[in-house]
């Protein structure tokens, strides 16, 4: 079983930044693509950005400038660096990943608690 722990969220005025991190745990033999989504109160989630594991990026469109994804494969971690950030961007914060855990079991998609960050006019 993979455990995704996602961390960073907060409150931040208007115009500020904040990184995300999520660190996959527990029993891993491979992770394979990994991303950010977002879900605001009384709306669906959506995609943010995700990276597969050679580095490989995607964005929503309306965020591309302002929001970058990263990974670091030794630490099995995904972050996502936000900057100027804007009231809209008010949400809870998922990460997801794409995982194996153990040789010749399935891929499975797995998805963090979520982490709130708030962003004040």
């Amino acid at each position: 079983q993979v455990q995704l722990v996602e961390s960073g969220g907060g409150l931040v005025q208007a115009g500020g930044s904040l990184r995300l991190s999520c660190a996959a745990s527990g029993s891993i033999f491979r992770i394979d693509a990994m991303g950010w989504y977002r879900q605001a109160p009384g709306k669906q989630r959506d995609l943010v950005a995700t990276i597969t594991s050679g580095g490989t990026t995607t964005y929503a469109d309306s965020l591309k400038g302002r929001f970058t994804i990263s990974r670091d494969n030794t630490k099995n971690t995904v972050y996502l660096q936000m900057n100027s950030l804007k009231p809209e961007d008010t949400a809870v914060y998922y990460c997801n990943a794409d995982a194996q855990a153990m040789k010749f079991t399935r891929t499975l998609n797995y998805w963090g608690q979520g982490t709130q960050v708030t962003v004040s006019s």
